[in-house]
């Protein structure tokens, strides 16, 4: 178990050793919830980190993606 403390205007700081486990980076947005009178602390994942990261499904170049927008792009004239 870790302990931490309510610091001034409320904000509670995680230790260090929690932060790195959970992979928080600084200016990350977190959710909170309360269950069964606990604080939930969990990360939400920034969607640019999840498609840089995530396992690749397709794959496409410039002149395709140009052609499917045009093509996506006539269908709402």
């Amino acid at each position: 178990m870790q302990k931490g403390r309510v610091a001034k205007k409320f904000a509670l700081y995680p230790p260090k050793k929690i932060v790195e486990i959970l992979g928080l980076r600084e200016g990350q947005l977190v959710s909170y919830k309360v269950k069964e009178g606990r604080l939930l602390v969990e990360p939400i994942p920034d969607p640019l980190d999840l498609a840089l990261k995530s396992k690749k499904w397709a794959r496409t170049n410039v002149k395709v993606f140009e052609k499917e927008s045009e093509k996506e792009q006539e269908s709402y004239d």
